[in-house]
């Protein structure tokens, strides 16, 4: 058997043990197990039901023999938004680094999980400055990486060779920022970065979400299409022998989330509205109403990267990409 990530029942943390005596009754109580996982073991492989963790199974299947014989569908008791935050961080916080830049995504998890913490920004952007000033309000013991353009350049050139769209200026750019994440993470004996993504598309973290002319439709579309963000982060981690964990995306929280209106979430110019209430009750209040800008903006990757495509006679960014894919 070999288990890559972790596999929890109910709550429970299952030790490789636990997973091999499971096991032996065959695939079935597979089924109603969480976590983040890609387990093999004889001729079968199952994934975790989001797919959090890369394979070469779709998300949730236990495939035997080369046929899907399960699916992987948790049922957990049912709780509130809160519990299940709490429930999924602490799950997921025996060990790791969290990547942190200050605002109400990472400082909750940070708040709930006691672990290291890693900011990645250009010296001097918004992000390292506004990610030192948390770390100090939270008392957090945080790393700070502030890469060179020489060090972005070469992050780049290494990123648009696995990420699933490397023509995109944005994607490319956020790949770019959790590289440097993931390689630190990596350099201080780490596998596991817990990270925020989720947050935005289940509580309505983007700007364009002020304005949306059917909010509920929008962020069912947006939750769909995290899959393929995940790939792209999972493929960035799995250059440094890391992997993203995503608390926010725990099945808990997600139907916790979902039962939520979404007139609920981002009303009164307030965006995450329940995830901010939440978060107020666990980190400072600053932090928790804090708005941050978009981590490839917020660190000075972006404009970085600008600069590099300006540099090497090219007018827009996605020139510069193709000639480096």
């Amino acid at each position: 058997m070999n288990l890559k990530g972790w596999i929890e029942h109910d709550g429970v943390r299952l030790s490789p043990a636990d997973v091999e005596r499971m096991l032996k009754e065959g695939p079935e109580p597979l089924k109603r197990c969480g976590g983040e996982f890609l387990l093999t073991w004889d001729d079968c492989t199952a994934r975790d039901a989001f797919g959090i963790m890369p394979g070469p199974v779709p998300p949730g299947a236990v495939c035997c023999g080369g046929r899907a014989v399960a699916r992987i569908a948790p049922d957990p008791p049912s709780c509130t938004l809160e519990e299940a935050i709490i429930t999924a961080v602490n799950l997921r916080s025996d060990e790791g680094v969290v990547a942190f830049s200050g605002g109400v995504d990472s400082g909750l998890i940070a708040g709930l999980a006691d672990l290291p913490c890693v900011a990645v920004g250009i010296e001097g952007s918004h992000d390292i400055i506004w990610a030192t000033k948390a770390a100090l309000m939270m008392e957090l013991d945080l790393e700070v990486v502030t890469p060179t353009e020489e060090e972005v350049a070469e992050a780049l050139a290494r990123v648009v060779r696995v990420i699933p769209d490397p023509a995109n200026p944005v994607e490319a750019s956020i790949a770019t920022t959790l590289f440097f994440v993931a390689a630190r993470a990596r350099e201080l004996g780490h596998t596991r970065i817990l990270a925020g993504q989720g947050a935005d598309e289940l509580f309505g973290g983007y700007a364009r979400y002020l304005s949306s002319p059917d909010l509920a439709a929008e962020l069912e579309r947006d939750v769909a299409d995290h899959e393929r963000q995940r790939a792209r982060d999972q493929a960035v981690a799995t250059l440094h022998g890391t992997y993203f964990s995503m608390p926010y995306l725990d099945i808990r929280v997600v139907r916790a989330a979902q039962a939520i209106p979404s007139g609920e979430k981002v009303c009164g110019g307030v965006r995450k509205r329940p995830l901010r209430a939440v978060a107020e009750r666990h980190i400072p209040a600053e932090i928790a109403r804090a708005e941050k800008k978009a981590m490839q903006y917020g660190s000075g990757i972006w404009r970085t990267i600008q600069g590099l495509a300006r540099r090497n006679g090219h007018r827009r960014v996605a020139e510069y990409l193709e000639t480096l894919s």
